[in-house]
Parts: structure tokens; C-alpha cells; sequence
């Protein structure tokens, strides 16, 4: 599809006023002189090899420059879904249990429109009040330029904990709030209604019921008869939206200028880099592959019911 769209990758290389020639040579040293099938089938007989392909922006190779972008993603997508797990189940699980009260009613107010606010606009309004405006907040990147960073495991957060470098890891943290937080409004909100949901499913079950009888205190009842049952759905949604997640958070890596698989997507599909969007692209159907197999497995350990004789 990218292919249909008006621009050429030659001409964007070698601009408006280079000469047929000259456009003829970049396409052929780029494959681009080929039918769409043949060059299909060109980067499939690559791909089978293990090579992702070349980027016709920078010359580098697809996979070196995606590997460096993903880890500032998985990142991002750890701090979103960590925010939007605790916030969410939290407001859910009181949503349930104080249902129809005032907080109820307020909380799924603003689970809908989390919902249904567009994430640039969040993103930008976040951005003007805490960084133009008050100051407290750096307004985009992983940290202050000028602080050194030698990665470890690619975590600008954890690397500096790891080396000692409280300096940089306050500042990384300060750079990971706007966007994290930006990014995590739609899965908390998904959770708060699925957790509710589910948890009143539960709480009107006769073990319930029973374990109230027993005597048993409301905070046991709740967090280890009723969460723990009503569990199931909650972590098919913390999944899915995680996948979704590390798929690349276009919009909010663009606003923020985050380093991640989202804002390098948007730059090479301005720039019609083909290998890199197919690299990318064939990364996130591969994420989305994993995080529903690992969903699964985790279905198999929390669920006794899954299970037989110890064996699936």
C-alpha cells in the first residue's frame, strides 16, 4: 500500500531537481525498478535469510536500527502499562465494591473519557501546562542533552541505577512521566471498566457468599477470593493493550520526541523507507503473536481449572 502512494524514495534522496538519470540509478541500486511482486519477493527471500533489508534513508541496516528504537519503546510501554494496570484494577475493584456510590459513577465517567479523548491533544495539553507553563516537566527526548549515557541494557532508567547515576536517572524519570503517563489513559481506562465488570460478576457468586458467612474480612473476601477469580479477563485486556503498546505508540512518541518504534515509523514512511515500515511492521504482527502465546501460558498457571493432574 505504501508503494500506491504518490512520491518516490529517489526523488525524496535526491530532490526535486535531480535529473531522470540520476533518479534512474538510485531506483535500480535500490531494487525499486522492479515489479511489486518481484521486489515482494526479493524481501522474502531476504527476510528467510534473516535479513530485515537495507534503510534507503540512512544505509543501515533495518534490524540494527529497529533493536536500538524498540528498547526505548519496551520502556515507555513498561512505564504506560504500569501506570494503567495499578491505577485501573484500583478504581475498578472499588467501582465494584462501592457500586452506585459517587465514586462509581465518577470514576467510569473518566474510564469513557480516557476512552474516548484523542492522544494528541492530551499529549499537548499535558505538555503546556506542566512543561510551558509550570516548568516542572521536560517537555520531550529520554533525557537532558548533555547528560552522558553508556547503555546497558538499553533502559536509560535502569542503566543509570545500575551505574549509580542518580543524577541521570532523576532526569530520565522526569522525561518518562508526560508520555508514559499520555500513552497509559486508554488501557487504564479499558481496565477500569473490564475489572469492575468481571469483579461483579464475581462478587455475586456463592463462594462469595459463603466466605462472607465464614466471617471472613471484606479486604479478604475482596482481594483473595473475588480479584483473584475475576482475574482471567483483566489479564487478556493488560495483554492485548500491552501488545498494542510496544506495536508503537506512534502519536505519543511524535509528540514527545521519544526515540521509539512509533516516531521512526512516522519518519520512514514520510521518507518512503519501504524496508524499514516492513521491518516494523512485520515486528509488531510478531509481538502480537507472543504476547497472546504468553497470555495463554499465564492462563494455564493462575487457573487451576486449566489444568489436569498437574499437566495441560
Amino acid at each position: 500500500m505504501l508503494r500506491l502512494i504518490p512520491g518516490d524514495p529517489a526523488h525524496l534522496l535526491l530532490g526535486e531537481f535531480a535529473s531522470p538519470q540520476e533518479v534512474a540509478r538510485i531506483r535500480d541500486k535500490l531494487g525499486l525498478d522492479g515489479s511489486y511482486p518481484y521486489q515482494y519477493y526479493i524481501y522474502l527471500r531476504s527476510l528467510l535469510k534473516g535479513d530485515m533489508g537495507v534503510s534507503i534513508r540512512s544505509g543501515v541496516p533495518v534490524f540494527q536500527e529497529i533493536s536500538v528504537r524498540f528498547l526505548a519503546t519496551v520502556e515507555l510501554s513498561i512505564a504506560a502499562m504500569m501506570i494503567s494496570s495499578f491505577i485501573g484494577i484500583i478504581a475498578g475493584v472499588i467501582s465494584s465494591v462501592r457500586r452506585y456510590s459517587v465514586f462509581d459513577y465518577s470514576s467510569m465517567v473518566v474510564a469513557l473519557a480516557g476512552i474516548s479523548m484523542p492522544i494528541f491533544w492530551l499529549g499537548l495539553m499535558l505538555m503546556y501546562f506542566f512543561s510551558v507553563k509550570l516548568g516542572v516537566l521536560p517537555m520531550m527526548g529520554r533525557f537532558t542533552m548533555g547528560l552522558e549515557h553508556h547503555p546497558l541494557t538499553g533502559f536509560v532508567t535502569l542503566d543509570s541505577l545500575l551505574k549509580g547515576d542518580f543524577r541521570l536517572f532523576g532526569n530520565s524519570l522526569k522525561h518518562l512521566i508526560l508520555p508514559s503517563f499520555t500513552l497509559a489513559t486508554i488501557p487504564m481506562a479499558i481496565i477500569a471498566r473490564m475489572t469492575r465488570s468481571s469483579m461483579l460478576e464475581v462478587m455475586s457468586k456463592d463462594y462469595i457468599r459463603t466466605a462472607r458467612a465464614k466471617g471472613l474480612s471484606d479486604r479478604n473476601v475482596i482481594f483473595r477470593h473475588a480479584l483473584k477469580n475475576a482475574f482471567l479477563p483483566i489479564i487478556t485486556v493488560i495483554g492485548l493493550n500491552f501488545g498494542l503498546l510496544l506495536g508503537g505508540a506512534v502519536l505519543t512518541e511524535t509528540i514527545f520526541s521519544w526515540p521509539g518504534l512509533g516516531r521512526y515509523v512516522v519518519d520512514s514512511l514520510l521518507a518512503r523507507d519501504y524496508p524499514a515500515v516492513q521491518g516494523c511492521i512485520l515486528l509488531f504482527a510478531v509481538i502480537m503473536v507472543m504476547v497472546n502465546l504468553l497470555v495463554d501460558i499465564v492462563y494455564f498457571y493462575i487457573d487451576p481449572r486449566l489444568r489436569v493432574d498437574g499437566k495441560s
